[in-house]
């Protein structure tokens, strides 16, 4: 049992520690990652923009993405990590939570987090730190709490 569940992300990373007091060493007890998020916008489309051919007009015109690329496995990432908090969180029942995160993406997490999930959240970074130490995310957490 987990009293306290930290998760450290980005829109490509996700790490999840544990500790069992609020001051304890942190224990990393999972990495997500979402690949997608790391290629270029050219990687994640077609070649070519779809056409379309309207009654009123002549011709034809692109077809424009709705959404960028980039912002939409962003999104896909932060739905999953919110649904992984999720499951940990139902099964542990943490004190606390802490969301450590870019800014962009942790708006993204906050979208996304059920209510319940939502409740537990007592510390909000924004962040981005998924590269850094164990020991220096801890610092991070002390400083901002």
């Amino acid at each position: 049992m987990h009293a306290y569940l930290v998760v450290v992300a980005d829109a490509a990373r996700a790490r999840l520690f544990a500790r069992q007091k609020k001051f304890s060493d942190l224990e990393e007890i999972e990495t997500l990652t979402h690949p997608e998020s790391r290629l270029r916008r050219q990687d994640l489309v077609s070649d070519r923009a779809g056409t379309v051919h309207e009654a009123r007009d002549f011709g034809e015109s692109s077809a424009d993405q709705q959404t960028d690329p980039k912002s939409r496995e962003a999104d896909r990432f932060a739905r999953q990590v919110s649904a992984r908090l999720e499951h940990l969180s139902s099964n542990h029942r943490p004190e606390g939570i802490a969301l450590v995160a870019e800014p962009r993406f942790l708006g993204l997490l906050r979208q996304h987090l059920a209510k319940d999930v939502r409740k537990q959240v007592t510390l909000e970074i924004s962040a981005n730190m998924t590269r850094e130490t164990i020991e220096a995310i801890a610092r991070k957490l002390e400083t901002e709490s």
